[in-house]
């Protein structure tokens, strides 16, 4: 019954197939629909194989053979459980390392990582021609931008150790020194939130309300603060408050992740540094122990206040510098190792040129706001303007009153001050911490000095920032005075004395360092040892050669580690850090002069030399006055030059000279890129 339908539908479909052939014109011969008809029992036979037809049923289980077991992944099972273990692993000490050291791990891994990539990069492209091709100058580039990224990346003790670096960048190849000089760029404030943690772990829970006295709201009776801060650096950060009995202070708080961090940071610095001494046979590691203890020392904010202290009673009881320098009061109830109260200074940052000698707006015989530690001012009109701006803009308050009034209607107005009475200042300050007492602020950026005008009219220099200091041996104190005064009388026997006992082999160069100029009294040999047999070879030759007679310069210098002075480091940052201040303001004082003067008065005022020495360097110093004439007359000669157009002042013929010389050790100074 079913074949009749079945038959049709064939038939159908023909029919249909030969009337679409005919209808475009194809091929319809009568073999062609024989064929096609002689193909259905052919799909007949192929279908049921000559069989009867049966309907379609499973196989049976005896017909499939025997079962097979199956495919095992063994492989690549065991490979997923590690992967998965090493996720869970890696992820779990992640979350340690984030939480229990603020990512210490993380970064020193990056540091060993990266560290590492340059030092294999210098030892197989620092050459004439590098393997991968360029220059050495491209080797230096992209090994600056390494670093820099790297620093950056890290913050904290990383960037005190980048801005370490900054300042002695001068000796550095250009591309390091372009690169480092972004290192003093502000470091972002953390949140109030994480800061306030900070205080409430080191003052037993208290909120910053409860330990100040502060109110957040303007309540009567109470202290004001802000919680947005007014500067922030790469370990603290500094915020303004009110306390209650009218005293404004700057509250200094560490950054919560430094307590964290600090080990770890100095220990990769440390692995780094044994690293690169080993790698590079440069004798850089015995003073890396040194350096580590002062940077811990600056998060000791503890020890930067005993610094301050021990800095304020020296500044007042030195007749030459009383009146004109003032160290900020320390406020011991309120501080601990990680949060520092001083008193707050109003006055203006020394890279502001203008502000410091623009003309004086603040009516006659007045001086700044705070001078000689006088209270500042704050009215109730300030008060209500306080209380409004907590309503308005809680957490990005400013409450501060600005207090500059001397800048006039326009606030083209300033300090009315001249640059060689600020230098004057600066420079005598800093000549008694190194030579008189030995007691040495290595930081005086420009960030760090504060200048105000007093009633006079004479400018009042501010030093804040008191964590990184040195401490000089009475003995080595009195040597580098007597170093210091025998280069400016070419007393080359007293130099070789006192460079052997440091343990120094290069006397000559060791001299122009510290004089930031070239010495020209030693006998040259060291220059000439590192400048011969250069002649004939090409730029590319002669900077790798001039390069590595520098490391051996290093080494002369560096040549007996245990003998030599480590405190030298940071003396010379100090020296180096004031020098572009002056040449910063113009060099409108005779710096090399002044400094010779207050080491050879050293020499007959210090207490601890026998009295027959001290009557004997005093006859010296009285002679040693007149052969400082002669500086006095190099010294205005360059400053007529500078008035007239011709050239530029004294520091900065100075710099000219120096980079001469140093071209000749293999080194390019490039200062300029500090300026500002």
């Amino acid at each position: 019954m079913l074949r009749a339908p079945i038959a049709r539908q064939w038939a159908g479909h023909v029919s249909s197939r030969f009337h679409d052939a005919s209808r475009l014109r194809l091929p319809t011969s009568a073999s062609r629909i024989s064929l096609t008809r002689a193909r259905i029992p052919l799909r007949r036979s192929i279908q049921t194989q000559g069989r009867p037809f049966e309907p379609l049923r499973p196989p049976s289980p005896s017909s499939l053979g025997r079962p097979q077991a199956a495919r095992q992944f063994k492989r690549s099972q065991k490979w997923g459980r590690r992967l998965v273990i090493f996720g869970a692993v890696t992820g779990t000490l992640y979350l340690v390392d984030r939480i229990a050291f603020a990512s210490g791990l993380g970064r020193s891994l990056l540091t060993f990582g990266t560290g590492l990539f340059v030092a294999l990069d210098y030892k197989l492209n620092f050459r004439p021609e590098p393997i991968i091709g360029g220059s050495i100058e491209d080797l230096h580039r992209r090994s600056a931008e390494r670093l820099f990224d790297l620093l950056r990346a890290n913050g904290g003790l990383y960037l005190k150790i980048g801005q370490a670096i900054a300042m002695q960048s001068a000796v550095l190849p250009p591309e390091f020194q372009r690169m480092f000089a972004r290192m003093f760029d502000d470091a972002p404030q953390d949140s109030w939130k994480d800061v306030e943690k900070v205080i409430r772990k080191d003052f037993g829970g208290k909120s910053a309300e409860e330990v100040f006295g502060v109110s957040f709201t303007g309540e009567e009776g109470k202290g004001l603060m802000e919680r947005r801060a007014r500067a922030s650096a790469s370990v603290a950060q500094v915020h303004w408050a009110r306390l209650p009995d009218g005293r404004e202070v700057a509250v200094k708080i560490q950054k919560p992740e430094i307590a964290k961090q600090v080990g770890w940071d100095l220990w990769a610095f440390k692995v780094v540094m044994r690293v690169y001494t080993w790698w590079f046979d440069l004798p850089m590691y015995s003073i890396v122990p040194f350096i580590t203890e002062r940077l811990m020392l600056e998060t000791d904010f503890e020890s930067e206040a005993r610094n301050s202290e021990i800095m304020r009673k020296l500044v007042d009881s030195e007749p030459a510098l009383k009146g004109r320098v003032y160290i900020p009061q320390v406020y011991p109830e309120f501080t601990t190792k990680r949060v520092l109260v001083t008193e707050w200074i109003e006055g203006v940052r020394l890279w502001d040129k203008t502000a410091t000698t623009g003309r004086w707006l603040g009516g006659y015989g007045n001086g700044s706001a705070g001078v000689h530690g006088e209270k500042l001012k704050f009215a109730s009109a300030d008060l209500e303007s306080a209380r409004r701006e907590l309503r308005q803009n809680p957490l990005k308050e400013k409450l501060k009153p600005e207090r500059e009034q001397w800048k006039g209607r326009n606030g083209k107005g300033g300090l009315g001050l001249t640059g060689k009475d600020v230098m004057t200042t600066m420079v005598d300050l800093f000549s008694a911490q190194i030579f008189k007492w030995g007691v040495v602020h290595c930081d005086p950026h420009p960030g760090n000095i504060f200048i105000r005008r007093l009633p006079s009219g004479k400018p009042e220099l501010v030093l804040i920032d008191h964590g990184l200091y040195v401490y000089m041996a009475p003995k080595f104190r009195q040597q580098y005075a007597l170093f210091w005064k025998s280069l400016m009388t070419f007393d080359n026997k007293t130099i070789a004395h006192i460079s052997e006992e440091w343990g120094i082999k290069a006397p000559d160069l060791f001299a122009s360092a510290t004089l930031m100029r070239p010495y020209e009294g030693g006998d040259g040999s060291t220059r000439d040892t590192l400048t011969k047999e250069l002649s004939g070879k090409t730029r590319a030759e002669r900077h790798y050669e001039m390069q590595q007679r520098m490391k051996q310069g290093i080494r002369d210098v560096l040549a007996d580690e245990d003998k030599w002075p480590k405190e030298l480091i940071f003396i010379g940052r100090n020296m180096r850090i004031v020098q572009g201040n002056n040449q910063f303001m113009g060099s409108p004082v005779n710096r090399v002069k002044m400094m010779g003067n207050w080491a050879s008065a050293s020499l007959f005022q210090d207490p601890d030399l026998p009295l027959r020495e001290r009557f004997f360097n005093a006859w010296r110093h009285l002679i040693f006055k007149t052969v400082l004439f002669a500086t006095d007359i190099a010294f205005y000669t360059f400053k007529i030059r500078q008035w007239l157009g011709l050239g530029g002042g004294m520091e900065d013929e100075v710099e000219k000279r120096m980079a001469i010389m140093a071209k000749d050790f293999g080194v390019e100074l490039q200062h300029e890129v500090f300026e500002g």
